[in-house]
């Protein structure tokens, strides 16, 4: 990172210190030349400088950024393209939270509480301007100097995700130890996935440990598809709020105003919670993780922040407070109402009095996402504006694909107040019809029945099995689930159908006994069958091999031949003493299957003896040398 320092970005940053790097990005110190003060400069990899894709979601997603302002949320001042894109950020010197745990941090539950109100503040806040971070971790969690926590990277996270920018070790962007079911299942995310995760580093803040975290990031993830997590009871009070929001169903987990509404009813439970240990940043050095900023100790500074959480929507819902209890958060909270209120009447003048108001844009036909943005683009473009939009409405329609707006309230051009609400309502494709029961269906009667049910026939995958005949449906599945009731019509329908049992590997049998090699081939559900034959290096009674030879593959209840060695074929040396000549002699041998070997005596000599001598058992075709008597003059 060295080789950076003293660069000029857009002719205004200037380069002056590494902070961090990462799998994205690398972080700098930077000096903002014309209003002269310090900013962080997140300089992304090169690589995605010429990945249109992610350029344009990353103006996108920049833009809305730079406007989503909140104390609990990092500034974003600026953005552009320098040989590859950076974002300018608010310098923040207190450090991350991945920093303090690195470096053996722990926090008290009351700390943690503390961490989460925060951090929740400013996701309600940007979950009800239509933004979902998606990657809600410690090293996304910034202090300030003045111990304030920031939340950072809203939008860079969805900006790499869709341009398939990848961390180490192939994880997608969106760190997976922190990831909730529904990103594993691919389905709609929506700020419920940020409280999950938000759960997930509170427990890990506190215990140091992440729960439902496997060996990879696929197993991990597959772990928590229909799992809840499970508090340690070392969280105290904050443990069934945090089991909510570790739900595996999103349905049943709080939104980010309810996960603040319960932190803040818990504090009256807790002592005053000491003062965080914060890293601070080394400018120094720079790190090499695959979070975003590494940092390293600095200094301890007291933080007590505890404004009521949930903006004018929820200042009806602090707890009651026992006059037996003397703890000092409560007390805290009424006073900075009270506090609040007396600066907000203050401050009223003529000019506010008259509600802000802009035309509403044209959104119908965009996808849900686009829309969100263009609303939000609007409303920040209209000076003191701004509008809620919340969860969409889905209805069906043949003809408009999933995620796409059908309709929205108020109408394009309508001038909507400042706090105004629109409503989209939002495509669920064509409506779902029932599937038929294919079990034990031939793959022809399931092809029709699906036709018959508004439905397609999407691929069809060939599966062994050893009881459902070859033809036979023997599963499934629409976009990936198994047997659903209902789909989407039109929807493919993928089978599975069974193409009988499958083929039989005859094993290596040479050398065993032939009882071993016959269960073995029964065992497979194969048949045999047995001969014999003569083998010099098998002994007799083991097996010599079979055929079909081993590796061969062959059908379920095929018969496969068993060879059996007769050990060595031996035949014994004929006694040639009995031949008159050389040539008898030599005929005796070869009737008896075996070679004349040396002649030794007198050619025309009568045959008294062999070697090796009669009566001896030899292989057959073995050489006998053949001993002649002198012949009489």
């Amino acid at each position: 990172m060295s080789d950076q320092l003293g660069r000029v970005l857009g002719g205004r940053y200037r380069l002056v210190a590494a902070i961090g790097t990462g799998a994205s990005a690398q972080v700098f110190l930077a000096d903002d030349v014309t209003l002269r003060r310090r900013v962080a400069v997140k300089v992304l990899h090169p690589a995605l400088a010429t990945d249109e894709a992610f350029l344009r979601r990353f103006r996108a997603e920049a833009r809305a950024a730079a406007a989503l302002s909140h104390p609990n949320l990092m500034a974003v001042y600026d953005w552009g393209e320098d040989d590859g894109p950076y974002l300018v950020l608010e310098y923040l010197g207190g450090g991350s939270l991945r920093a303090l745990l690195d470096h053996g941090g722990r926090l008290s539950p009351a700390q943690a509480l503390l961490v989460g109100l925060e951090a929740a503040r400013a996701l309600d806040v940007a979950h009800r301007r239509g933004f979902v971070h998606r990657d809600i971790k410690p090293a996304n969690l910034l202090f300030g100097e003045d111990a304030r926590l920031r939340i950072a990277d809203f939008g860079l996270a969805r900006a790499l995700s869709e341009a398939g920018w990848t961390e180490p070790g192939d994880g997608l962007v969106g760190t997976a130890r922190y990831a909730a079911p529904e990103q594993a299942r691919g389905g709609r995310i929506d700020g419920k996935a940020d409280v999950y995760a938000l759960g997930l580093v509170l427990v890990e803040a506190v215990t140091g440990t992440v729960p439902l975290v496997r060996d990879g990031a696929l197993e991990t993830m597959m772990a928590r598809v229909d799992t809840s997590v499970d508090v340690p009871a070392e969280l105290g009070v904050l443990q069934p709020i945090l089991e909510l929001a570790g739900r595996a169903d999103p349905a049943e987990r709080p939104d980010a105003a309810e996960l603040g509404r319960a932190l803040v009813a818990a504090a009256r439970e807790m002592e005053r919670p000491a003062p965080l240990p914060l890293p601070g940043v080394d400018t120094a050095t720079a790190g090499d993780d695959d979070d975003d900023i590494t940092f390293f100790p600095g200094g301890h500074v007291q933080h007590e922040d505890l404004t009521v959480f949930g903006g004018h929507d929820h200042t009806g819902v602090l707890p009651e407070i026992p006059e037996t209890k003397r703890r000092r958060w409560p007390w805290l909270l009424l006073a900075l109402l009270v506090i609040a209120g007396v600066v907000g009447g203050g401050l009223v003048t003529r000019a506010q009095l008259a509600t802000p108001n802009a035309p509403v844009p044209g959104v119908v036909t965009k996808s849900e996402a686009d829309a969100r943005t263009l609303i939000a683009a609007a409303d920040r473009k209209a000076t003191d504006v701004q509008w809620s939009v919340p969860a969409a409405e889905g209805r069906f329609d043949d003809n408009v694909p999933v995620g796409i707006v059908l309709s929205q309230s108020p109408v394009a051009g309508t001038k909507l107040d400042d706090g105004g609400t629109i409503q989209l309502i939002v495509s669920k494709g064509p409506p779902p019809v029932s599937l038929p029961q294919m079990d034990g269906a031939t793959v022809a009667a399931a092809k029709a029945a699906i036709l018959g049910a508004g439905l397609t026939v999407g691929k069809e995958t060939p599966q062994a099995h050893e009881v459902i005949p070859a033809g036979t449906v023997i599963n499934w599945s629409v976009a990936g689930q198994p047997r659903p009731v209902q789909a989407p019509k039109k929807s493919a329908v993928d089978l599975v159908v069974s193409s009988g049992p499958a083929p039989r590997q005859i094993p290596s049998l040479q050398g065993s006994s032939e009882a071993d090699a016959k269960a073995k081939l029964e065992g497979l559900g194969l048949k045999w069958s047995r001969s014999e034959d003569f083998s010099d290096s098998i002994p007799a009674g083991q097996v010599i091999g079979t055929n079909p030879s081993a590796g061969k593959p062959v059908a379920r209840g095929a018969t496969v031949a068993i060879v059996v060695s007769k050990g060595p074929d031996l035949v014994p040396v004929p006694d040639v003493s009995s031949a008159s000549s050389l040539g008898e002699a030599v005929a005796l041998l070869d009737q008896a299957g075996l070679q004349a070997g040396s002649v030794n005596g007198d050619a025309n000599g009568r045959p008294f003896a062999t070697d090796p001598p009669a009566g001896e058992q030899v292989r057959r075709g073995t050489s006998v040398d053949i001993f002649l008597r002198r012949a009489r003059r």
